[in-house]
Protein backbone atom coordinates (compact mmCIF):
# COMPACT_ATOMS: atom_id res chain seq x y z
CA UNK A 1 0.00 0.00 0.00
CA UNK A 2 1.44 3.41 -1.18
CA UNK A 3 0.04 4.71 2.13
CA UNK A 4 2.10 2.94 4.43
CA UNK A 5 5.09 4.13 2.17
CA UNK A 6 4.34 7.84 1.92
CA UNK A 7 3.50 7.31 6.45
CA UNK A 8 6.80 5.64 6.86
CA UNK A 9 9.27 7.73 5.03
CA UNK A 10 7.12 10.92 6.54
CA UNK A 11 7.53 9.79 10.35
CA UNK A 12 11.47 8.77 9.87
CA UNK A 13 12.10 12.26 8.12
CA UNK A 14 10.46 14.34 10.61
CA UNK A 15 11.65 12.36 13.90
CA UNK A 16 15.05 12.75 12.30
CA UNK A 17 14.69 16.18 11.36
CA UNK A 18 13.59 16.87 15.16
CA UNK A 19 16.29 14.89 16.76
CA UNK A 20 18.90 17.00 14.99
CA UNK A 21 17.02 20.49 16.43
CA UNK A 22 15.57 21.57 13.18
CA UNK A 23 12.16 23.68 14.14
CA UNK A 24 9.16 21.54 14.68
CA UNK A 25 6.99 22.69 12.15
CA UNK A 26 10.01 23.07 9.79
CA UNK A 27 10.13 18.99 10.37
CA UNK A 28 6.76 18.32 10.23
CA UNK A 29 7.30 20.04 6.52
CA UNK A 30 9.92 17.80 5.55
CA UNK A 31 8.97 14.99 6.81
CA UNK A 32 5.06 15.65 4.33
CA UNK A 33 8.07 16.36 1.31
CA UNK A 34 9.62 13.13 2.00
CA UNK A 35 6.06 11.64 1.83
CA UNK A 36 4.80 13.01 -0.93
CA UNK A 37 8.44 11.75 -2.72
CA UNK A 38 7.31 7.75 -1.26
CA UNK A 39 4.26 8.06 -3.06
CA UNK A 40 5.64 9.00 -6.49
CA UNK A 41 7.63 5.12 -7.28
CA UNK A 42 3.79 3.55 -7.70
CA UNK A 43 2.67 6.05 -10.34
CA UNK A 44 3.85 3.05 -12.30
CA UNK A 45 0.76 1.23 -11.62
CA UNK A 46 -1.17 4.22 -14.30
CA UNK A 47 -0.48 1.97 -16.97
CA UNK A 48 -2.46 -0.45 -15.56
CA UNK A 49 -5.49 0.76 -16.46
CA UNK A 50 -5.21 -0.44 -20.05
CA UNK A 51 -5.84 -3.50 -18.70
CA UNK A 52 -9.26 -2.48 -17.81
CA UNK A 53 -10.13 -1.98 -21.91
CA UNK A 54 -9.30 -5.89 -21.73
CA UNK A 55 -12.28 -6.63 -19.60
CA UNK A 56 -16.10 -6.58 -20.12
CA UNK A 57 -18.93 -5.76 -17.28
CA UNK A 58 -20.13 -9.47 -17.45
CA UNK A 59 -17.33 -11.24 -15.97
CA UNK A 60 -17.63 -9.25 -12.64
CA UNK A 61 -15.48 -7.02 -10.24
CA UNK A 62 -12.85 -9.73 -10.02
CA UNK A 63 -12.01 -10.13 -13.95
CA UNK A 64 -11.42 -6.66 -13.81
CA UNK A 65 -8.97 -6.72 -10.92
CA UNK A 66 -7.15 -9.34 -12.38
CA UNK A 67 -7.27 -7.23 -15.82
CA UNK A 68 -5.76 -4.59 -14.27
CA UNK A 69 -2.72 -5.90 -12.39
CA UNK A 70 -2.49 -8.59 -15.19
CA UNK A 71 -1.31 -5.58 -17.64
CA UNK A 72 0.69 -3.64 -14.88
CA UNK A 73 3.52 -6.96 -14.36
CA UNK A 74 5.46 -5.74 -16.70
CA UNK A 75 6.52 -2.75 -15.13
CA UNK A 76 5.42 -2.32 -11.64
CA UNK A 77 7.69 -2.70 -9.47
CA UNK A 78 10.70 -1.87 -12.14
CA UNK A 79 11.89 1.74 -13.31
CA UNK A 80 10.52 3.65 -10.72
CA UNK A 81 11.35 1.66 -7.84
CA UNK A 82 15.11 1.55 -8.36
CA UNK A 83 17.41 2.69 -6.36
CA UNK A 84 19.74 3.48 -8.86
CA UNK A 85 16.95 5.58 -10.45
CA UNK A 86 16.47 7.52 -7.05
CA UNK A 87 19.69 8.02 -6.50
CA UNK A 88 19.89 9.81 -10.06
CA UNK A 89 16.60 11.66 -9.99
CA UNK A 90 16.64 12.95 -6.59
CA UNK A 91 19.09 15.58 -7.60
CA UNK A 92 17.41 16.21 -10.80
CA UNK A 93 14.18 16.95 -8.57
CA UNK A 94 15.89 19.22 -6.23
CA UNK A 95 16.95 21.27 -8.89
CA UNK A 96 13.71 21.92 -9.37
CA UNK A 97 13.25 23.84 -5.65
CA UNK A 98 15.89 26.70 -6.33
CA UNK A 99 15.14 29.50 -5.50
CA UNK A 100 16.82 32.52 -5.81
CA UNK A 101 16.73 36.33 -6.68
CA UNK A 102 17.52 36.24 -10.19
CA UNK A 103 15.24 34.39 -12.81
CA UNK A 104 18.43 33.15 -14.52
CA UNK A 105 19.73 30.95 -12.13
CA UNK A 106 16.24 29.18 -11.44
CA UNK A 107 15.77 28.44 -15.21
CA UNK A 108 19.28 27.30 -15.40
CA UNK A 109 19.17 24.87 -12.27
CA UNK A 110 15.67 23.46 -13.90
CA UNK A 111 17.19 22.85 -17.37
CA UNK A 112 20.00 20.83 -15.78
CA UNK A 113 17.35 19.01 -13.81
CA UNK A 114 15.11 18.54 -16.93
CA UNK A 115 17.85 17.59 -18.66
CA UNK A 116 18.72 14.67 -15.90
CA UNK A 117 15.33 13.30 -15.70
CA UNK A 118 14.64 13.26 -19.77
CA UNK A 119 17.99 10.80 -19.92
CA UNK A 120 16.19 8.96 -17.20
CA UNK A 121 13.51 8.69 -19.63
CA UNK A 122 15.75 7.78 -22.80
CA UNK A 123 17.43 5.20 -20.63
CA UNK A 124 14.07 3.89 -20.03
CA UNK A 125 13.29 3.76 -23.74
CA UNK A 126 16.61 1.70 -24.67
CA UNK A 127 16.14 -0.60 -22.23
CA UNK A 128 12.26 -1.28 -21.98
CA UNK A 129 10.57 0.26 -25.17
CA UNK A 130 7.90 2.75 -25.15
CA UNK A 131 6.30 1.53 -21.77
CA UNK A 132 9.06 2.18 -19.69
CA UNK A 133 9.96 4.82 -21.06
CA UNK A 134 5.97 6.64 -20.84
CA UNK A 135 6.14 5.18 -17.25
CA UNK A 136 9.43 6.89 -16.24
CA UNK A 137 8.10 9.90 -18.03
CA UNK A 138 5.13 10.01 -15.68
CA UNK A 139 7.85 9.12 -12.63
CA UNK A 140 9.67 12.38 -13.82
CA UNK A 141 6.77 14.86 -14.10
CA UNK A 142 5.08 13.50 -11.20
CA UNK A 143 8.75 13.98 -9.33
CA UNK A 144 9.37 17.30 -10.65
CA UNK A 145 5.73 18.73 -9.55
CA UNK A 146 6.48 17.83 -6.27
CA UNK A 147 9.69 19.51 -6.16
CA UNK A 148 7.73 23.02 -7.67
CA UNK A 149 5.22 22.60 -4.64
CA UNK A 150 7.65 21.95 -1.71
CA UNK A 151 9.86 25.13 -3.40
CA UNK A 152 6.84 27.48 -3.11
CA UNK A 153 4.93 26.13 -0.02
CA UNK A 154 7.46 26.15 2.34
CA UNK A 155 10.72 26.95 3.11
CA UNK A 156 12.84 24.32 2.26
CA UNK A 157 16.44 24.36 0.45
CA UNK A 158 16.87 22.90 -2.91
CA UNK A 159 19.33 20.64 -0.92
CA UNK A 160 16.92 19.72 1.51
CA UNK A 161 14.00 18.70 -0.90
CA UNK A 162 16.97 16.75 -2.87
CA UNK A 163 17.28 15.06 0.32
CA UNK A 164 14.16 14.17 0.99
CA UNK A 165 13.62 13.18 -2.33
CA UNK A 166 16.26 10.27 -1.83
CA UNK A 167 15.14 9.23 1.39
CA UNK A 168 11.62 8.94 -0.01
CA UNK A 169 12.60 7.38 -3.28
CA UNK A 170 15.21 4.72 -1.38
CA UNK A 171 12.06 3.92 1.56
CA UNK A 172 9.48 3.17 -0.65
CA UNK A 173 10.81 -0.43 -2.20
CA UNK A 174 11.19 -1.65 0.79
CA UNK A 175 7.67 -2.30 1.97
CA UNK A 176 6.93 -3.96 -0.99
CA UNK A 177 9.26 -6.90 0.04
CA UNK A 178 6.47 -8.77 1.95
CA UNK A 179 3.73 -8.07 -0.15
CA UNK A 180 4.92 -8.64 -3.48
CA UNK A 181 7.08 -9.47 -6.13
CA UNK A 182 10.86 -7.70 -5.06
CA UNK A 183 11.50 -4.50 -6.87
CA UNK A 184 14.67 -4.31 -9.56
CA UNK A 185 16.76 -2.76 -6.82
CA UNK A 186 19.47 -1.39 -9.43
CA UNK A 187 17.40 -1.19 -12.98
CA UNK A 188 18.72 -0.58 -15.70
CA UNK A 189 21.40 -3.20 -14.47
CA UNK A 190 20.89 -6.86 -13.63
CA UNK A 191 21.01 -8.13 -10.00
CA UNK A 192 20.14 -10.79 -8.10
CA UNK A 193 19.76 -8.82 -4.57
CA UNK A 194 16.41 -10.05 -2.72
CA UNK A 195 15.25 -11.93 -5.89
CA UNK A 196 12.66 -13.31 -4.03
CA UNK A 197 9.62 -12.67 -1.37
CA UNK A 198 10.14 -12.52 2.23
CA UNK A 199 8.20 -14.90 3.90
CA UNK A 200 6.68 -13.87 7.48
CA UNK A 201 5.28 -17.36 8.02
CA UNK A 202 4.80 -20.35 6.04
CA UNK A 203 1.08 -19.98 6.44
CA UNK A 204 -0.17 -17.78 3.41
CA UNK A 205 -2.97 -16.11 5.81
CA UNK A 206 -0.46 -15.08 9.00
CA UNK A 207 1.53 -14.22 6.15
CA UNK A 208 -0.70 -11.21 4.94
CA UNK A 209 -1.94 -10.83 8.65
CA UNK A 210 1.91 -9.84 9.45
CA UNK A 211 2.22 -7.33 6.03
CA UNK A 212 -0.69 -5.86 7.40
CA UNK A 213 0.59 -5.68 10.90
CA UNK A 214 3.64 -4.04 9.43
CA UNK A 215 1.60 -1.15 7.10
CA UNK A 216 -0.07 -0.60 10.52
CA UNK A 217 3.31 -0.01 12.52
CA UNK A 218 4.17 2.75 9.62
CA UNK A 219 1.05 4.54 10.58
CA UNK A 220 1.30 3.97 13.95
CA UNK A 221 4.60 5.66 13.70
CA UNK A 222 3.20 8.80 11.92
CA UNK A 223 0.99 9.63 14.45
CA UNK A 224 4.17 9.02 17.05
CA UNK A 225 5.78 11.73 14.92
CA UNK A 226 2.67 14.18 14.66
CA UNK A 227 2.03 13.81 18.78
CA UNK A 228 5.50 14.17 19.33
CA UNK A 229 5.96 17.58 16.99
CA UNK A 230 2.56 19.18 18.19
CA UNK A 231 2.95 18.20 22.16
CA UNK A 232 0.34 16.10 22.13
CA UNK A 233 -0.63 12.99 23.98
CA UNK A 234 -0.94 10.11 22.04
CA UNK A 235 -3.04 8.38 24.90
CA UNK A 236 -4.96 10.91 25.74
CA UNK A 237 -6.35 10.69 22.10
CA UNK A 238 -7.46 7.26 21.61
CA UNK A 239 -11.36 6.76 22.71
CA UNK A 240 -12.90 3.63 24.65
CA UNK A 241 -15.02 3.10 21.92
CA UNK A 242 -11.84 1.67 20.11
CA UNK A 243 -12.31 -1.93 22.33
CA UNK A 244 -14.91 -2.67 19.97
CA UNK A 245 -12.80 -3.59 17.53
CA UNK A 246 -12.19 -7.06 19.86
CA UNK A 247 -15.24 -8.09 18.64
CA UNK A 248 -13.50 -8.37 14.69
CA UNK A 249 -12.05 -11.72 15.95
CA UNK A 250 -15.32 -13.61 14.50
CA UNK A 251 -14.60 -13.22 11.43
CA UNK A 252 -11.62 -15.47 11.70
CA UNK A 253 -15.08 -18.16 12.43
CA UNK A 254 -16.94 -16.85 9.63
CA UNK A 255 -15.15 -15.73 6.49
CA UNK A 256 -12.60 -17.35 4.33
CA UNK A 257 -9.18 -16.75 5.73
CA UNK A 258 -7.45 -14.42 3.51
CA UNK A 259 -4.37 -14.59 1.82
CA UNK A 260 -1.87 -12.19 -0.71
CA UNK A 261 -4.05 -13.93 -3.39
CA UNK A 262 -7.41 -13.37 -1.88
CA UNK A 263 -7.56 -10.60 1.04
CA UNK A 264 -9.92 -8.09 -0.23
CA UNK A 265 -12.88 -9.19 2.15
CA UNK A 266 -10.38 -8.96 5.22
CA UNK A 267 -8.85 -5.39 4.19
CA UNK A 268 -11.74 -4.02 3.70
CA UNK A 269 -14.11 -5.03 6.77
CA UNK A 270 -11.23 -4.52 9.18
CA UNK A 271 -10.80 -0.98 7.63
CA UNK A 272 -14.34 -0.46 7.90
CA UNK A 273 -14.43 -1.40 11.76
CA UNK A 274 -11.61 0.83 12.17
CA UNK A 275 -13.28 3.56 10.78
CA UNK A 276 -17.05 2.88 12.28
CA UNK A 277 -15.30 3.26 15.88
CA UNK A 278 -13.19 6.61 15.03
CA UNK A 279 -16.33 8.26 12.74
CA UNK A 280 -19.17 7.01 15.33
CA UNK A 281 -18.69 8.86 19.20
CA UNK A 282 -21.62 8.06 21.55
CA UNK A 283 -21.30 10.31 24.87
CA UNK A 284 -17.99 12.11 25.77
CA UNK A 285 -15.26 9.46 26.82
CA UNK A 286 -13.33 10.53 29.74
CA UNK A 287 -10.22 10.14 27.95
CA UNK A 288 -10.24 13.00 26.25
CA UNK A 289 -7.48 15.40 27.49
CA UNK A 290 -8.26 18.46 29.41
CA UNK A 291 -11.54 17.45 30.28
CA UNK A 292 -13.27 20.52 27.79
CA UNK A 293 -16.61 21.53 28.83
CA UNK A 294 -19.02 20.46 26.55
CA UNK A 295 -20.58 23.76 25.52
CA UNK A 296 -16.63 24.74 24.12
CA UNK A 297 -15.90 22.88 20.65
CA UNK A 298 -12.84 20.71 20.62
CA UNK A 299 -10.28 22.48 18.33
CA UNK A 300 -10.86 20.76 14.40
CA UNK A 301 -6.91 19.30 14.58
CA UNK A 302 -7.80 17.64 17.75
CA UNK A 303 -10.77 16.29 16.94
CA UNK A 304 -9.53 15.04 13.87
CA UNK A 305 -6.67 13.36 16.06
CA UNK A 306 -9.07 11.81 18.11
CA UNK A 307 -10.47 9.82 15.00
CA UNK A 308 -7.54 8.86 13.74
CA UNK A 309 -5.85 7.64 16.97
CA UNK A 310 -9.37 5.90 17.89
CA UNK A 311 -9.45 4.29 14.63
CA UNK A 312 -5.78 3.20 14.34
CA UNK A 313 -6.68 1.65 17.80
CA UNK A 314 -9.37 -0.13 16.62
CA UNK A 315 -8.27 -1.76 13.89
CA UNK A 316 -5.20 -3.04 15.94
CA UNK A 317 -7.69 -4.43 18.43
CA UNK A 318 -9.28 -6.06 15.59
CA UNK A 319 -6.50 -7.67 14.17
CA UNK A 320 -5.23 -8.68 17.53
CA UNK A 321 -8.37 -10.73 17.99
CA UNK A 322 -8.43 -11.96 14.86
CA UNK A 323 -5.32 -13.50 14.98
CA UNK A 324 -6.31 -15.00 18.23
CA UNK A 325 -9.10 -16.31 17.39
CA UNK A 326 -7.23 -17.83 14.01
CA UNK A 327 -4.76 -19.22 15.98
CA UNK A 328 -6.56 -21.18 18.96
CA UNK A 329 -10.03 -21.10 17.70
CA UNK A 330 -10.59 -21.60 14.29
CA UNK A 331 -10.80 -24.82 12.79
CA UNK A 332 -7.72 -25.98 11.20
Amino acid sequence: MFIGHALLAFALAALVADWRGWERRQALLVGVVAGAFATIPDIDVTYAFVGLLEWQAADGALAASSAFWDASRGVHRSVTHSLVVGAVAAPAFGLFAVRGPGSGRVRLARSVGLGILVALVAVAFLEGGPVAAFVMGLFAASGALVAVGAARGTRLSASTVALAALWGLWSHPWGDLATGSPPDWVYPFESTLLSARVVLHPDPTLHLLGAFAIELAAIWLALVAVCRLTDRSLLAFVDRRAAVGAAYGVAALAVTPPTLEVSYHFVFSILGVGLLCGVVRGPPSPTYPGLRPQSLPRPSTDSTLEVALTAVTAVTVALAAYAVVYLFVAPA
